[in-house]
């Protein structure tokens, strides 16, 4: 018993003992393989370096203030208004580009009522019923514009000639450049007789 006691403490330090003297094999200081070792932690950190950049750039742009810069003012072209009739109203739709975050571009899309009354002349209505913001429509059949949400009635020239509406429709700036029409789109209060912005 005492025996087999001795030769297992034995092997334990035989194999204790090669592990301690093994001594690892001496890298090489040939310049070519240093040359290539540092081309190789180069690439590694560059690689690195372009995907971490990568990889939170849409967080860090998500988390930066957007900047509004020029944004008031801006006019936006409506599409296809020297093709209009004249002194018919048209409901027409801009597109424009208000945010850009993480690679994401923001599109708003906004409607606009406009009637053409020459080639440099027009006048253009926001698409909200001054009275609570309802979309209203235009009825061919009796020349009005009405609001379908609370009876809203309003003629050609934006008056409002029945319902609860306390103004007239809301006109929006524009300008006329090259035969194209350009809106600058604003929300005004609802439910007033004053024309504010909102």
């Amino acid at each position: 018993m005492l025996s087999v006691k001795a030769n297992s403490t034995i092997g334990y330090s035989k194999i204790k003992e090669s592990m301690t003297n093994h001594t690892p094999t001496p890298r090489s200081q040939d310049p070519q393989d240093v040359d290539k070792r540092n081309f190789i932690k180069g690439l590694t950190a560059a690689v690195l370096g372009f995907l971490s950049l990568a990889l939170t750039w849409p967080l860090v742009s998500f988390l930066l203030p957007t900047s509004n810069e020029g944004a008031e003012g801006k006019f936006v072209k409506v599409p296809n208004f020297p093709k209009l009739d004249l002194d018919k109203p048209t409901k027409m739709t801009t597109v424009e580009d208000v945010d850009t975050q993480a690679f994401i571009t923001t599109k708003v899309v906004y409607d606009v009522w406009v009637i053409k009354h020459a080639a440099d002349k027009a006048t253009v209505y926001s698409t909200l019923c001054p009275h609570l913001n309802c979309r209203y429509n235009f009825d061919t059949t009796k020349s009005e514009f009405i609001c379908p949400c609370h009876g809203s009635v309003f003629n050609e020239v934006g008056k409002c000639v029945g319902g609860p509406s306390p103004r007239p429709l809301d006109t929006l700036p524009y300008k006329i450049e090259g035969g194209e029409l350009f809106v600058q789109w604003k929300l005004f209060k609802a439910g007033i007789p004053e024309k504010i912005e909102a």
